[in-house]
């Protein structure tokens, strides 16, 4: 089974948005059964929280099913060793998450645009508001880290 991270800045937003987007694709192609799917924090300053409203508007009114117990937690060292893949949602994520696991000796931390072929951030709703836009982004991305058959 493989084990997928996403992480964002305070797992309130993006990170969980990216979470239900791949379950929902992994489920739409019946293959469940062989990935854990999971969201996480670099900061401390949601945990708890549930999914921001709108970013459980904006899932809701593309039928992507979340989890409403869904609560922000913060990534830990022991991810490291428990994930497979971790994937963050910017470059100031990255940096954060450099103090909590400072070697990627593995190769398991990469950037989400990167799945789509783009080399920029997914721009962060709770400062630019537009949801649509960053789950554009998100599903664009899912789809190619599906399709990169990275861990076929």
């Amino acid at each position: 089974m493989t084990r997928i991270l996403f992480v964002c800045h305070g797992n309130i937003c993006r990170s969980p948005m990216a979470e239900f987007i791949l379950k929902d694709l992994v489920k739409a192609r019946g293959l469940e059964n062989r990935y854990h799917i999971e969201s996480a924090a670099v900061s401390t300053e949601e945990i708890g929280n549930p999914i921001y409203p709108p970013a459980r508007r904006c899932l809701s009114q593309h039928g992507i099913w979340f989890d409403a117990k869904k609560r922000a937690r913060r990534i830990s060292r022991a991810d490291y060793d428990r994930f497979d893949l971790i994937i963050c949602m910017d470059a100031s994520n990255l940096r954060w998450m450099r103090q909590i696991i400072p070697d990627d000796t593995d190769g398991k931390i990469h950037l989400m645009m990167s799945y789509a072929g783009i080399s920029r951030d997914v721009a962060d709703p709770w400062y630019t508001g537009d949801f649509e836009v960053t789950f554009r982004d998100l599903l664009k991305a899912c789809e190619g880290l599906l399709e990169s058959n990275l861990f076929e």
